[in-house]
């Protein structure tokens, strides 16, 4: 009897043994995959999340700094304005 590569049972028996293989190796490498990407996500989120927080807390601080120093500019600016030039009849002392 003839065999071509159809009807030959020894490619099906490789055949076979190649895709159960592949399963098998398949199943190995995903094994624990789905536990793995949703902890290193809720890291990620938590991580996330706090940088939020501090970036936040970092521009409220900020923005009251900034707050402080207009109103400290202002108040400087304010101080230059009240002193009398010395033509007004007013010695001027430093």
């Amino acid at each position: 009897m003839t065999y071509n590569l159809m009807n030959d049972p020894n490619v099906w028996v490789i055949a076979g043994l190649v895709f159960l293989l592949g399963v098998l190796i398949g199943m190995f490498l995903t094994a624990g995959g789905r536990r793995k990407w949703k902890g290193r996500y809720r890291d990620e989120v938590a991580n996330r999340e706090s940088l939020e927080g501090e970036h936040a807390r970092q521009r409220a601080e900020w923005e009251e700094k900034d707050k402080a120093w207009r109103e400290r500019d202002s108040l400087r600016t304010a101080a230059i304005k009240d002193r009398t030039e010395p033509g007004d009849g007013e010695v001027r002392s430093l």
